[in-house]
């Protein structure tokens, strides 16, 4: 993901914001200025859902109370012989 930083200024903005909110899906940072001074910074959303390394995401775990399910398994191919 890229990282750049755009400067434009509030009048931009409103004329080209479809075309910049695309560059922020693409990783770029937007600074808006009005009469040269900066007034709002948009970034990049962060899922931190997402930025989870695979082995701190939660895990699903499956489980049957009662028999094993290798034995379900085995009984069932069993029957069907």
């Amino acid at each position: 993901m890229v990282c750049n930083m755009i400067s434009v200024t509030f009048t931009e903005f409103r004329k080209d914001a479809s075309a910049l909110f695309s560059a922020v899906e693409n990783g770029e940072k937007i600074q808006v200025f009005r009469h040269g001074k900066p007034i709002a910074e948009i970034l990049p959303f962060k899922d931190p859902a997402n930025h989870l390394p695979s082995w701190k995401k939660r895990k699903i775990r499956h489980s049957i109370k009662g028999a094993e399910l290798s034995s379900l398994i085995v009984s069932e191919r069993e029957k069907a012989s």
